[in-house]
């Protein structure tokens, strides 16, 4: 046996602290012929912890955790101390832990509660913890022991608590230890030579709403002897299951528009997709969303928006003569739900606010096997004014295999990008903080702020929110082809593919089809895409038809050179313009036709590039063809013989050209 004895050896009631409890213990055991060694920190210490068992045995393969205190008193007087060691220990250990068994594909761990916490409020944190850890080979169970300890005697009468052995608890914890002990998840009582397994039993119930009716507390009065009641209970193991009783109630209470008898017993020998169909159409209750400039100007900065950048202040100050809100600030209102005007009717608070009414229809649910897939239709109201749509597609783990469809056809199609090079690119760094920022607009998801959280999902650090990456991406499409327009937005399909680290820069891979652009999302780093399947429909420009709109550069290469070089231009322009001091016009042809105009400013400001001539006179302008430049670009062809033999022109001080060298050099990465 080779053990790491934790014990802070503190009193019943959490005070105080000695060595001799752990001591002992480690002495027992080196008695026994196993290896043992002492550690005095409290669980909130779980570094220090699972740090001393690795110095001294090289690994962590198996480890129980038994916090206890004992205080017979009012629960408010101690409960952030209990939390602080039952709950929050219990988890420091876990994660301080959790990768070590994750890297070596194996890990065992052992809860423990007692019959009061099982029976008071039974929890399922140790199922949580098992379905993470399931294919990582790492298994967690709970034990409710019955056990005499300096804790008990004091409760209990000397003779039961000689009886209550631990050696009659530990058989159990070694079996559960054990590499062959396939048990995950479970919750076990034990105490005495007895062993009992328990699980979750669920009364018939009964349903309390009639159709159109709002639902009351006297009618969970009324019927509160047949929700408790658990003649003929069911037992409940999964998602799946629980979510095919509520479907259920949602289509009895649809057909018959009266009170009737929980389904539960029906839901469960349904057959096909009985028991999923009914739901479709169900509208969900209507949540309001309340928002000024305040609202809009805060979402703009959460996906990368900058005063740096002159276009962007129509939509970062709200003084602007053409302040606008962004398209995509859409998604924002029918995520919040739980928000409300409040704020609104508070005397004295002369805000301008603007309320939305978001109405949420099931439009459909699919079957993936693993899990359901619930289409959710979202539409938000002004007034009677349609504002905005949204689509957004839940995946519930373990729901699936009911029977039913895979697909849908009205599931908004995600479409791949036409087979050419892209016609713009745009990069774009995020912030360290792009997540803390964005998540002020309403998503307060943990993952993407708290690293013990994001651990615990299987990443390194918090991630972005998808919906920022879709911010980033769905401005570009607005600048680089609607002139910042906000008017000329019409709709945005993307399917999320993988998550994006904050820091890293996102390239927004463009092409443009009539008044669809087709859009890729990557990160420049790892060319990881996290954006697929996406385009955004753009309203004709005022004036023009269709045929007449200037379509894509039909792929120019160029055009990936002059994204790396706005990004390092957003880098560096403050720097690079002090030691080059000018502007450079570029013309691209393809095929002996101009195609596009790019404008390097390092004169003016901290710098910019845009795409378009410039206002003034450029200090030197070059015309290239698009394979040529490519060519110059990456040192394949010389510049200076592409000057002398006419592939490179070059108008105004060609002096000036030398300087190029600060922001073209080091181009092999491309």
């Amino acid at each position: 046996q080779i053990s790491l004895m934790n014990d802070l050896g503190a009193d019943t009631k959490g005070g105080g602290k000695s060595s001799a409890a752990a001591d002992k213990v480690v002495e027992e055991i080196r008695a026994k012929g196993g290896k043992a060694v002492a550690n005095y920190d409290s669980v909130e210490d779980g570094e220090k912890l699972i740090q001393t068992a690795l110095d001294t045995f090289g690994r962590i393969g198996v480890y129980y955790i038994c916090t206890a205190m004992l205080w017979l008193s009012e629960l408010i007087l101690i409960s952030n101390l209990i939390q602080r060691v039952h709950l929050r220990g219990s988890f420091l250990v876990t994660r301080a832990a959790w990768n070590h068994m994750k890297n070596q594909k194996f890990g065992r761990i052992i809860m423990t509660a007692s019959a009061a916490g099982i029976y008071g409020n039974f929890g399922q944190a140790n199922y949580s913890a098992a379905k993470l850890g399931r294919k990582y080979n790492i298994h967690c169970n709970t034990i409710a022991p019955v056990a005499g300890s300096r804790l008990t005697e004091t409760v209990m009468p000397p003779d039961l608590v000689a009886s209550l052995k631990p050696e009659y608890v530990a058989p159990l914890v070694l079996w559960l230890c054990h590499d062959q002990c396939q048990e995950n998840g479970g919750l076990f009582e034990v105490g005495a030579g007895w062993i009992g397994k328990l699980r979750w039993e669920r009364s018939q119930g009964d349903i309390v709403r009639q159709k159109n009716q709002p639902m009351n507390p006297e009618a969970v009065r009324d019927q509160w002897e047949k929700i408790c009641d658990f003649t003929d209970a069911t037992k409940p193991t999964n998602i799946q299951e629980s979510l095919q009783s509520i479907v259920s109630v949602l289509s009895r209470v649809e057909s018959e528009g009266e009170v009737g008898a929980n389904p539960t017993a029906a839901a469960a020998s349904a057959t096909s997709t009985s028991g999923i169909n009914p739901v479709m159409g169900q509208k969900l209750p209507p949540s309001t969303f309340s928002f000024n400039h305040t609202q809009c100007i805060l979402y703009a900065l959460g996906v990368g928006m900058s005063t740096k950048d002159p276009d962007h202040l129509r939509f970062l100050y709200e003084g602007h003569p053409d302040f606008s809100c962004l398209p995509t600030f859409g998604v924002i209102p029918s995520q919040a739900a739980m928000m409300d005007g409040g704020l609104s009717s508070v005397p004295g608070l002369n805000i301008d606010f603007t309320q939305l009414t978001s109405e949420a229809t099931i439009a459909d649910v699919l079957d993936k096997g693993s899990g359901a897939v619930i289409l959710l239709d979202v539409n938000t109201y002004s007034g009677n004014e349609l504002v905005c749509y949204n689509q957004f597609s839940v995946f519930v783990v373990g729901a699936g295999g009911f029977g039913g469809k895979r697909t849908s056809e009205k599931a908004k199609a995600p479409l791949p990008p036409p087979q050419r090079a892209p016609d713009a690119v745009v990069i774009d760094s995020t912030t360290r903080d792009q997540a803390a920022l964005y998540r002020l607009s309403g998503d307060w998801n943990p993952l993407h702020i708290d690293p013990s959280f994001a651990a615990m999902g299987g990443f390194k650090a918090p991630i972005l929110h998808g919906l920022c990456s879709f911010g980033f991406a769905a401005r570009h499409v607005l600048k680089q082809f609607a002139d910042n327009d906000p008017s000329r937005f019409k709709a945005i399909k993307v399917r999320f593919v993988k998550p994006v680290m904050p820091g890293q820069s996102l390239q927004t891979e463009m092409w443009k089809e009539g008044n669809r652009i087709h859009i890729q999302c990557k990160v420049k780093e790892t060319d990881a895409v996290v954006l697929s399947g996406a385009y955004v429909d753009l309203h004709a420009a005022s004036g023009a038809s269709p045929e007449n709109l200037p379509q894509g550069g039909g792929g120019l290469q160029s055009e990936l050179v002059f994204a790396e070089i706005g990004r390092r231009i957003k880098d560096l322009g403050s720097e690079l313009v002090k030691k080059v001091n000018a502007v450079f016009s570029w013309e691209i042809t393809k095929d002996g036709k101009n195609s596009a105009q790019w404008t390097i400013d390092l004169k003016n400001g901290s710098g910019s590039l845009h795409k378009g001539p410039y206002n003034g006179k450029a200090d030197v302008t070059f015309a290239v063809s698009d394979e040529d430049f490519m060519e110059v670009v990456q040192g394949k062809l010389n510049p200076q013989k592409a000057f002398f033999s006419g592939k490179l022109k070059v108008r105004g001080n060609i002096m000036l050209s030398q300087k190029l060298e600060v922001i073209l050099k080091d181009y092999a990465k491309l």
